[in-house]
This record gives structure tokens, sequence and C-alpha cells, in this order.
């Protein structure tokens, strides 16, 4: 396609409000297979419509992930969470992804290590059809249920790295956050109740049934809940630490649940 034609692109989308307007024309070009996808693709993301909903993918740690439109977009911030999740494990480990939305957490964490047993789970239907795209693609299985409701029951005391990112925007907040999200991205990978930390409070209560000694939880919350979240992992018996990184404005904390000895 020509330089008129990208240059124009890059204008309205411009006068849109899309801060990268450039790189999202030249994204929309490359993927575009005739003029009237593109129209169509273009006049999508003007509406307010997720870059990568249109698209179809995202990248995520280098990864290309794909993504349906009504399922949460992975987050750049969430890529330091993936590299303290590698940093801790080695091939061969059992990992559990909850709230996995698209799977890029697992999935991610599945091609740093090349060797790993991956199990995904998501409550809502349509991101555990789009997990289902990614997940597989790594040898990795998807449950469709609430929390650990799904998995199977040989995984009890064996898992070595459970990563969650769960919804913690507090309730209140949400019709405080971008138009992409608000509006485009299912309520349930938002909401994290009054406070925010609802479904960590959940995950972190049963973490421990299912790590093997030794193993981790890792959750991302946001730099005011963190302490709080440091909270709820000491109450139910895990072995918190809670690392910020300003870059991606990333904070997670991870616990530890203890081996015998400790």
């Amino acid at each position: 396609m020509d330089d008129q034609i990208k240059k124009s692109i890059t204008e309205r989308l411009r006068a849109a409000g899309c801060v990268f307007a450039e790189e999202e024309a030249r994204l929309l070009i490359s993927e575009a297979q005739t003029l009237d996808a593109l129209s169509t693709m273009v006049s999508l993301r003007i509406s307010g419509t997720p870059l990568e909903h249109v698209l179809g993918w995202a990248e995520f740690c280098g990864n290309r992930i794909a993504v349906s439109p009504g399922v949460f977009v992975p987050r750049r911030r969430t890529e330091f969470l993936v590299q303290k999740a590698v940093a801790l494990s080695e091939p061969g480990v059992i990992v559990v992804d909850l709230c996995c939305g698209t799977g890029a957490v697992g999935v991610a964490i599945a091609k740093a290590l090349e060797s790993i047993e991956l199990y995904a789970v998501d409550i809502d239907p349509t991101a555990v059809t789009c997990a289902l795209r990614n997940v597989t693609t790594v040898g990795g299985l998807v449950y469709e249920g609430d929390l650990y409701e799904p998995l199977p029951a040989k995984l009890r005391g064996k898992v070595n790295i459970l990563v969650a990112n769960a919804p913690y925007v507090p309730t209140e907040a949400i019709q405080l956050l971008p138009q992409d999200a608000r509006l485009y991205e299912p309520k349930v990978a938002l909401d994290g109740g009054n406070d925010g930390l609802d479904i960590q409070r959940r995950v972190t209560k049963e973490a421990s049934l299912w790590l093997a000694p030794g193993g981790h939880l890792l959750v991302e919350t946001s730099e005011r809940q963190a302490p709080q979240s440091v909270e709820i992992f000491t109450h139910f018996g895990l072995i918190p630490q809670l690392i910020r990184y300003d870059d991606l404005d990333a904070t997670i904390v991870i616990g530890t649940k203890p081996t015998k000895l400790e």
C-alpha cells in the first residue's frame, strides 16, 4: 500500500486520539488482506475498539497471542510477573495459570522454559475459547470454571508455580478506567469487589492446598493495594515478598509455601 494511504490512516487515528497512530496504522495495513478489510479495521479502531481486538492478536513477552473480542487484553506490565515466575522455575515444573484470560501468562512461561506442565483456568467461556487457541500450542490444558474448582485433583500439593493475574480493580473504580477496558473487556476480568482484592483473597486462601512445599503463588496488584496483598498472603500462611518495577508500573506479590523445616 502506498505512503498516501498510510498517511491518511495515521491522520485519522491521531484525530481519534490514538497516541501511537503511526505504529497502529502500520500494524493495521500489515494485517489487512484487502482495502475493504482495512477500511473496516480502521473504522473499528476509530470507534474505540481496542487495537488488539481489531488485529486479533497482542504481542506479549515477544509472543503473538490470539485475542478475541470480549476477552481481556494482556498488559505489558504483566510481563514482569512472567519474568519473576520464570526466574523461580526450572524445566519440568507444574504451572497453573488462574484467571488466565487469553492464556498469555502461562504461554510465555512455557515458551521461556520450553518444558513445563501447564494448566490454565478461566470462569469466562469466551476467554476459555480464546485460551485454547494459545495454550494448546505449547501443550497446555485449559479448563472452564471458578478458580481451582475444575482442576484435576491429582495436582493438589504438586503445583510449583501458581500465577493469578486476578481482577483487582475496585468495583467503583471501573467507571474510571480507559474506554478500551471499560467498554470492550468483560467486567468479570476487571472487577475485584469493594476493595479490589476479593478474588485475590479466594486465590490465596486455597493456594497452600495446591502448592508443593516451597512452591510459589505470584499475583499482580496495584502499588496502593500492595500492603494489603502482603497481609492477605501472610494471613493464609504464605511467606510474602513484594516487588515493584517502576518502568512497567508493575507491582507483584510472591508468596512461598513453607517447607516442613520452616
